[in-house]
């Protein structure tokens, strides 16, 4: 039994650097500029939806409220590099370290919660994030902050004349992100997780120290949440609080894995690959109609995906069917 876990282990580890290596040659043969910034968007919101994954899939701690660590990545690289002249990369870490202390001070209370209240505290707080940045003048306050852009700079982080740094960026941040998850899923804490998702009181009962795991879940899933933030600061050179705290910011990180498949290793992936690109062409054709189009062929896959997929699109390559509530 041992044999065939490491065996479908070293399966995942192969297909995941053949996918890369085919991802890494993509853009040779793509040179659309439309095209490119949906394959940017794609990873970077694989990337989020794998973090998000970590305590909202393995764990089983539904949080809506992730939009609030993609916004601290966000402002903190933008602050760090504005008033202080501190490069972008250091303002990465600087983001990471900030969300996850942050996400440890909010989940000591918050962990305490079972349930949907657990998901309603997580909305209100990432809700009264957005209303302290609104009003926040130093920085920016609802005007928001331009990033300065001084030409193409691997040190500044930024490229006027070609998207693909920030592709490959993406990527390296989409493989880091699905690494992170792999090590963790056959670690302590990836057992953990499972087994607080499935039964917390059974899990403690059993020696797992089920608030602690927890709030380590939360820390990992800060820490990659804002690099993303910081890196989509860097892709759009402008922020302010709508463009990177909202409500919708935190959506579109749970509903990748959602549909692709919650609490599982590619799930995340593969509900990127079909939803972004859906997202970003619904848009830029039917958008401009103004009756909403987009929106409703949007929400009509989502509906359609969820009835004949429950357990995510993941089901479509198990061997057998997925039980519920029980990470394949």
């Amino acid at each position: 039994m041992d044999n065939v876990f490491t065996q479908s282990r070293r399966r995942d580890l192969i297909l995941a650097i053949f996918l890369a290596a085919l991802a890494a040659v993509v853009p040779i043969f793509v040179k659309d500029v439309n095209v490119q910034n949906i394959m940017v968007l794609t990873l970077m919101w694989a990337a989020l939806s794998q973090s998000w994954n970590i305590l909202g899939g393995y764990c089983g701690q539904i949080s809506l409220g992730h939009a609030l660590y993609f916004g601290l990545g966000a402002y903190t690289t933008t602050l760090l590099l504005t008033k202080f002249g501190v490069l972008p990369w250091f303002g990465m870490i600087a983001g990471g370290l900030i969300s996850s202390v942050i996400a440890l001070g909010l989940g000591y209370p918050t962990f305490r919660l079972r349930g949907h209240y657990f998901v309603i505290a997580t909305i209100v707080i990432a809700e009264i994030g957005l209303l302290l940045f609104h009003n926040w003048d130093y920085a920016g306050a609802a005007l928001g902050i331009d990033v300065p852009v001084r030409g193409d700079s691997w040190a500044r982080f930024q490229f006027t004349r070609s998207k693909l740094p920030y592709y490959y960026f993406a990527l390296v941040f989409c493989c880091v992100a699905w690494f992170v998850t792999w090590k963790l899923e056959n670690s302590k804490w990836g057992f953990w997780w499972r087994a607080v998702k499935d039964n917390p009181d059974a899990a403690e009962s059993l020696g797992v120290v089920v608030f602690n795991s927890k709030m380590g879940a939360a820390a990992i899933s800060a820490f990659l949440t804002a690099i993303g933030g910081a890196l989509y600061a860097q892709y759009v050179s402008y922020i302010d609080p709508d463009s990177v705290m909202t409500f919708q910011f935190s959506l579109l990180m749970a509903l990748p894995a959602v549909l692709g498949g919650i609490g599982t290793l590619w799930g995340p992936i593969l509900g990127a690959v079909i939803l972004i690109p859906l997202t970003e062409l619904t848009r830029n054709y039917l958008g401009g109609s103004g009756r909403g189009v987009d929106l409703i062929l949007y929400g009509a896959v989502i509906v359609l995906i969820s009835l004949a997929r429950p357990e995510g699109l993941i089901g479509l390559f198990s061997r057998k069917p997925a039980s519920k509530g029980v990470p394949q």
